[in-house]
């Protein structure tokens, strides 16, 4: 079993673009979006959701008002300006409550507490789902609003694409990475077999390139590199190929700018089914040269 990651360093490239197409053409392969913050490969890959299940990846504070003496302990001790005194019309402390959106879940509140009013709790901080689609099964996630520890729920939707890879047989795991180098990149690229770095020849896709790639280096993880709109700043692209170049990692792909891509977008399609062009046999050369 072979897990392809797709990545790219900044947002704006073409990975999920490229994703999609190589869910069209690979055979025996199970999909992950490991873009959990923003994920939107189930738009092109229009998913028959099978289970759904409540992420819970952190902590927050409660604070139990029948047991609340209102020493204000807790707010000295909170770090995060997270506890708030409530008062009522004569300025009075009411009651004091803690914000959830800005609770780090540290627990420091609940050590200050001399009466133990203080719980923790886990809190919901997102969904995960495993889901039918036309090009195999598909397993992804959405992290909630202001949600963290990302990182944990792309390494469990990996493990439930594992799971399936394993049970089914399959002899790929196409992975939509997230962009950047963070938390949730790293959960992504480990394990994996390749790295295929979706960038565009702009200062900042290649800055971001090279910065993903150092990241790949880090983990041991073998490295290829797509160019997206190539032909948009072809000075910039010998730039990307020459770069590559020195750190002996093959660009295996140039896929030129096309507005027909836009279209596949418009009508929520994976490209490599939307069109029969020479981009599509492009793209389908890189799916031979990663095999």
């Amino acid at each position: 079993m072979k897990k392809i990651l797709v990545i790219s360093g900044k947002g704006g490239t073409g990975k999920t673009f490229m994703t999609a197409s190589l869910a069209v053409l690979a055979k025996n392969k199970v999909m992950v979006d490991c873009d959990v913050d923003a994920a939107n490969l189930y738009l092109l890959l229009h998913p028959d959701i099978k289970k759904a299940e409540v992420f819970k990846g952190g902590w927050e504070a409660e604070i139990n008002q029948d047991k609340c003496i209102q020493c204000e302990k807790c707010l000295k001790a909170c770090r995060f300006e997270a506890i708030k005194v409530i008062k009522d019309k004569k300025g009075c402390a009411e009651k004091i409550v803690i914000d959830p959106f800005s609770c780090e879940g540290c627990g420091a509140c609940r050590y200050a507490c001399p009466v133990g009013a203080v719980e923790l709790k886990e809190k919901e901080s997102g969904k995960w789902f495993i889901s039918d689609t036309k090009y195999g099964p598909f397993v992804f996630a959405k992290l909630g609003i202001a949600a963290e520890n990302s990182g944990k729920l792309v390494s469990k939707i990996k493990e439930e694409a594992h799971k399936i890879a394993k049970m089914h047989k399959c002899d790929y795991i196409i992975i939509d990475g997230p962009p950047g180098i963070g938390c949730p990149v790293i959960a992504s690229m480990s394990g994996v077999d390749i790295a295929l770095v979706v960038t565009e020849p702009t200062l900042s896709g290649i800055s971001d390139m090279q910065r993903v790639i150092q990241v790949a280096e880090h983990f041991g993880v073998e490295t290829k590199v797509v160019i997206n709109k190539y032909d948009i700043n072809i000075e910039n692209s010998e730039d990307i190929e020459k770069i590559c170049g020195e750190k002996s990692i093959e660009v295996i792909g140039k896929i030129p700018f096309s507005e027909r891509i836009v279209q596949s977008v418009v009508k929520q399609l994976p490209f490599a089914e939307f069109s029969n062009d020479s981009i599509t046999g492009d793209i389908g050369k890189l799916w031979e040269r990663i095999k």
